[in-house]
């Protein structure tokens, strides 16, 4: 299984569009700052037979540093998360 770069997903926009590299680049540029503005402002971006990208809450927990066994908490925080829609799930399996 290989792992997609940015340069391969630009190469597959112009295959599939017909833009120039430049173009194909800053389209895909401007949609990963479009994704990332929006999980910044708390908002969620859905893409029908895509899925949804959203920002999820990670709960404060308990933990414990693994040098010295000693507990420490773990604060809230916020994270981006990706929930396939129907038709990709179908397309994987």
């Amino acid at each position: 299984m290989a792992k997609l770069m940015k340069a391969d997903i630009v190469s597959s926009v112009i295959e599939q569009t017909g833009l120039s590299k430049k173009e194909a680049n800053a389209a895909v540029d401007a949609f990963v700052a479009t994704v990332r503005e929006a999980l910044s402002n708390g908002d969620s971006i859905g893409l029908i037979g895509f899925g949804t990208f959203e920002v999820r809450t990670r709960a404060a927990r308990q933990g414990r540093n693994p040098q010295t066994g000693a507990p420490l908490a773990i604060p809230e925080k916020n994270v981006p998360a990706f929930k396939p829609g129907k038709q990709l799930r179908d397309a994987v399996s």
